[in-house]
């Protein structure tokens, strides 16, 4: 190995819980790199399937840690405390990467040598209905990137969808160190809530408009599987308006903080909550547009009539197929 491959030694972290019909292909896509890591880490969060045998049958050597289920954010803790190297990568047993993943990474750390992360562009997959496309159209992406190959601004990213997610992230292990890793017991928004408080410290990030990677949306044993739970978004957004006003970053992210409320509020007009969607555009009146609000109050005259018609376009969209970004089905339950 030269010297400056010794300089990106990386760990690989994959998360596990009852992953045995597909972890042997999250595993297998980390061993078909291009640039292969120095250590693989499976952390067994308390399966009671085969999980620990098929990562034990890999001829390649891999460490696997068994713990009780405490979920996917003390998972990936205990994998980055027994890590052995300088940056990790992160990876879920559902989940897989393409097999230039790492070394185009490390290219654009070695290009970009002041980046303490860096991550890319993925595909989404319904694999179940054949259908798969990239979160971002890359073409888009690279406008965007004006001729770089990172993002100045973190939060900006996120409103332009120029962003990655956890399966395409490479960071330095200090990095997570000092942001405090993964809060235990988030049920939802636990890896962008760390990637926040990191951004908070280090706005600018590596990105490729290349998708790197296959995110599976439609794996029933997800270990991050979500729950709907609205009741806890605004605390999350008061959370990190409070922690941004900390680092002076308040107002680059006041402008995302809003376009993550209005987003919430849209998928709340599917299920017909239009007590909880008042108390959002109440919470968060400053971060919304006028032109937004004014539209989300007429649409709340007859609510359940809009539920109703939002589920029936989006069936058409999904039926014709005139959606380019592949996203779940929205909730068929209409509340009220």
């Amino acid at each position: 190995m030269d010297t400056r491959q010794q300089q990106y030694q990386i760990s690989v972290i994959i998360p596990a819980y009852n992953a045995g019909s597909h972890i042997a292909r999250a595993i297998q896509s980390v061993l078909d790199q291009t640039h292969a890591p120095d250590e693989i880490i499976v952390v067994d969060d308390g399966s009671t399937d085969n999980t620990s045998e098929i990562v034990q049958g890999f001829p390649t050597a891999i460490t696997c840690i068994r713990q009780e289920n405490q979920g996917s954010s003390a998972a990936r803790n205990t994998g980055i405390k027994a890590a052995g190297n300088d940056w990790i990568a992160f990876l879920d047993s559902d989940d897989e990467w393409l097999p230039d993943k790492l070394q185009l990474q490390v290219q654009n750390l070695r290009h970009n040598p002041e980046l303490v992360w860096t991550w890319s562009n993925f595909y989404r997959c319904l694999c179940d209905e054949h259908r798969r496309g990239p979160n971002i159209k890359p073409i888009r992406a690279d406008k965007l990137l004006r001729g770089r190959d990172y993002l100045d601004e973190f939060f900006q990213s996120y409103i332009h969808r120029t962003f990655g997610w956890t399966g395409t992230m490479l960071i330095r292990k200090d990095v997570l160190e000092e942001a405090g890793l993964f809060i235990p017991g988030q049920h939802m928004g636990d890896d962008i809530d760390l990637w926040f408080r990191i951004a908070c410290r280090y706005p600018r990030i590596g990105y490729l408009s290349r998708p790197l990677a296959v995110y599976h949306m439609n794996v029933n044993q997800s270990i991050t599987h979500r729950l709907r739970q609205t009741e806890i978004h605004p605390d999350f957004i008061k959370r990190h308006l409070t922690l941004t006003a900390e680092h002076n970053r308040r107002e680059d992210f006041e402008p995302l903080a809003g376009e993550m409320v209005s987003r919430w509020i849209r998928s709340l007009l599917f299920e017909n909550r239009p007590d909880d969607i008042r108390e959002l555009m109440n919470e968060f009146n400053t971060l919304l547009t006028t032109p937004f609000k004014m539209i989300i109050r007429l649409l709340l005259i007859c609510p359940r009539a809009t539920a109703l018609v939002c589920h029936t376009i989006s069936r058409i969209v999904r039926t014709l197929h005139l959606r380019q970004r592949i996203i779940r089905k929205p909730p068929d339950k209409i509340y009220g």
